[in-house]
């Protein structure tokens, strides 16, 4: 049924072109379609497209020729050269002309979408318009279409990445992100009567947004056609998503750039209009008046030095790849806003992630961090990486309606170093709780103690076990240590992470380790450590850690290897006021509990005794004090036996 309909629409579109290629009834506003087959070398028409404001302008094509099987779709392009005052001082070709209509002897041919490097953009390929139309029929709403690229020595004209409220820390920020995706963002203003709303007409501007808001961050080119409610636009692939969902917003051209590679429109993404539902070889197509689904997030961010606070809302396209990116890149820019300044500082967040789905569970944490170099950016990585795991997550899919973000910022310095722990018992049995004691001392200030209890697992296994005292901001490095020996990606080493089940994900995650606190754990004697600022820590001293050798009847236990994958390391946390570094290990004997007792018995046996001798001696001293003369008559007689 679905190909049966699929048919019917493809049929549709093609007696629509047919009527205007043959001179059948159209509307009067709507012009022809002139198909391929028709055109010649030799033929001239012009362009539509904006170079300043929202009027639009025209410039003179002439056809050279038709490159048979080199679109994007697989279909034909058209070779056009183009010129006139528009080109003239636009200096060829720019970027934001991707889409203008090409009109012959009044018909539509198609849209200006690729040149060719060296031609100093006076020679373009026009996509026809009957391969754009074709957007219109697509069924297919989850994934892009794999189609053939274009041939080599095509470059598609660009479109534009306009951004327009964020702050040039902001701004260097995303572009460091946006490479990822190939994309380079201008800084653009917002004009004076942009909260407008224009129809669109072939030839206007238009933007395909994926920020929008108090930041508006969107691709802008030009419409193609227009029908009712629906409109073709680019001529090439905005960023190949297939079915979308972007925001589709009016655009006003302020001017047109030179530039060394291309020249590029610096336009506004003005109003919200509707959205952009595909996003494919032939170009875009979207609606006017709908509204695509959408991440709402907002972050409210206190200096608390200068008492300023700001908050931010903006609207996210929801796309797995795009969204960890546009969430840090949206919370990196409010911080930034706040501190107005760069460098060192300590950043409380917190922040929560509420799924779409009411059956999911939202996802919370908060954190501290400190950094000496970009607080504003040290603070946004975790979001981006949870954003990112959890988005992109192979167990199901786990779309967000909402984010929730509150930042603390300061230019105080609130890190603590562990200086040393005390721990008790040091003979332990399966089950048995000790108790640790930690000295930390902060940056420039006093030294304080934090206490942690922690249980022997019930199934750990007679002998030696070794317990990391570390801050929440140095962690093991099994998985780094396996990265640098096989050169593997981070992506790989996520992988390498073993979950049951997205609950599993979401529970571990949540769990993560707090910079702030201080954490006791079973440690793997081999697992290296290093700080989360990327530097090594020495480990500090560690008191009570001789242990009684372990007699030879004592046999560790040995877990079957699942068994031993699947278990989870038993841990124990507490929480400061600062970023807490360093670590240290105890080393405890686990033994059976007649054993544990017979060790304790001699440990208490032996601190009794020494704590006689040390009553002894203060008693002695006591009578001393008390009896100074007959110390004195003493020494006295001895020195006449002497003589």
């Amino acid at each position: 049924m679905k190909r049966s309909m699929k048919k019917i629409a493809a049929a549709a579109v093609l007696l629509t072109c047919c009527l205007g290629w043959h001179g059948g009834a159209v509307r009067a506003e709507e012009p022809a379609f002139l198909p391929v087959s028709e055109v010649r070398e030799g033929m001239r028409g012009y362009a539509k497209t904006v170079v300043h404001g929202r009027e639009i302008s025209t410039f003179d094509v002439e056809v050279l020729g038709v490159m048979k099987d080199k679109g994007a779709t697989g279909g034909d392009l058209v070779l056009v050269k183009v010129s006139g005052p528009v080109i003239d001082e636009t200096n060829g070709i720019a970027q934001g002309m991707s889409g203008s209509p090409v009109y012959i002897d009044g018909k539509l041919l198609g849209a200006v979408a690729y040149g060719f490097p060296q031609s100093s953009g006076r020679v373009g390929m026009v996509t026809p318009i009957s391969d754009m139309l074709n957007l219109w029929t697509m069924e297919d709403r989850t994934e892009p279409s794999l189609l053939p690229t274009p041939s080599e020595g095509l470059i598609p004209i660009d479109t534009p990445l306009m951004a327009s409220g964020y702050t040039q820390d902001g701004m260097d920020y995303l572009a460091g992100r946006m490479k990822d995706f190939h994309m380079t963002p201008y800084s653009a203003a917002a004009a004076g009567n942009d909260e407008a709303v224009f129809p669109l007409e072939a030839g206007s501007s238009v933007a395909a947004s994926l920020v929008t808001g108090d930041l508006k961050l969107g691709a802008v080119g030009t419409v193609t056609y227009v029908d009712g409610d629906r409109m073709v636009a680019f001529g090439h692939p905005f960023m190949s998503h297939g079915s979308s969902g972007y925001f589709m917003h009016n655009s006003y051209i302020f001017t047109v750039i030179p530039s060394r590679n291309i020249p590029f429109k610096l336009g506004s993404v003005g109003a919200e209009i509707g959205m952009v539902d595909q996003d494919r070889g032939a170009g875009i197509s979207g609606f006017s008046g709908r509204v695509p689904p959408y991440t709402a997030l907002h972050a409210s961010v206190t200096d608390t030095d200068l008492q300023n606070e700001r908050d931010l809302n903006v609207r996210m396209i929801r796309d797995e790849a795009l969204l960890p990116t546009l969430s840090a890149t949206s919370v990196y820019n409010a911080i930034s806003r706040v501190m107005d300044r760069r460098g060192e500082g300590s950043v409380e967040i917190a922040y929560t992630l509420y799924p779409e789905n009411s059956s999911q569970k939202p996802f919370s944490r908060k954190n501290l961090y400190w950094s000496a170099s970009d607080a504003a950016e040290r603070s946004v990585d975790e979001l981006f990486n949870v954003v990112r795991i959890l988005e992109q997550n192979r167990f199901e899919a786990y779309p967000l309606r909402s984010i929730d973000v509150d930042m603390k910022v300061t230019k105080e310095r609130r890190t603590a170093q562990l200086l040393d722990a005390t721990a008790t018992p040091m003979a332990v049995s399966p089950g048995d709780s000790i108790f640790i004691r930690v000295r930390l001392a902060p940056y420039r200030g006093e030294v304080f103690y934090k206490d942690l209890t922690f249980k022997v697992p019930e199934d750990q296994p007679l002998g030696e076990m070794i317990l990391e005292v570390r801050g929440g901001g140095v962690v093991p490095l099994p998985y780094l240590i396996e990265q640098q020996k096989y050169n593997l990606t981070d992506e790989i080493v996520e992988r390498l992470r073993s979950y049951k089940d997205f609950n599993d994900l979401h529970d571990k995650l949540m769990k993560e380790d707090q910079n702030n606190q201080v954490v006791v754990e079973i440690l793997d004697p081999n697992i290296s450590m290093i700080s989360k600022d990327g530097k090594e820590e020495s480990s500090v001293k560690i008191q009570n850690r001789q242990t009684p050798e372990k007699p030879d009847y004592l046999k560790e236990q040995k877990e079957e290897p699942d068994r031993a994958k699947e278990k989870e390391s038993p841990v124990s946390r507490v929480d400061t006021d600062y970023v807490i570094y360093g670590d240290g290990q105890f080393t405890f004997q686990v033994m059976s509990p007649a054993d544990r007792d017979k060790v304790l018995q001699k440990v208490k046996a032996d601190r009794e005794k020494q704590n006689q001798m040390q009553l002894q001696m203060k008693n002695q001293e006591k009578e001393e004090m008390q009896n100074p003369d007959k110390d004195a008559s003493a020494n006295e007689k001895g020195a006449a036996g002497l003589d």
